[in-house]
């Protein structure tokens, strides 16, 4: 079973936005975005938005519970 490590959140209702950390990765708990202009605009940078993948919506805010790169 993955280990979970909770980081942190800016949310004061207790849902979400949240930021958790795993051995090899974080994971963001966030609003779907469903804007489909949004949705295309991101689709174009790359090659598209698989069906296995989401885009979530996270408040900046939230990016102080996640750790400085080699801090």
């Amino acid at each position: 079973m993955t280990e979970i490590k909770f980081l942190g959140t800016t949310s004061t209702g207790g849902s979400c936005p949240t930021a958790f950390e795993t051995d090899t990765e974080y994971l963001i708990q966030g609003a779907m975005v469903t804007d489909p202009c949004v949705l295309e605009q991101i689709a174009r940078r790359g090659n598209g938005i698989p069906d296995h993948e989401t885009v979530v919506a996270v408040p900046k805010a939230l990016a102080k519970f996640l750790p400085q790169e080699g801090a």
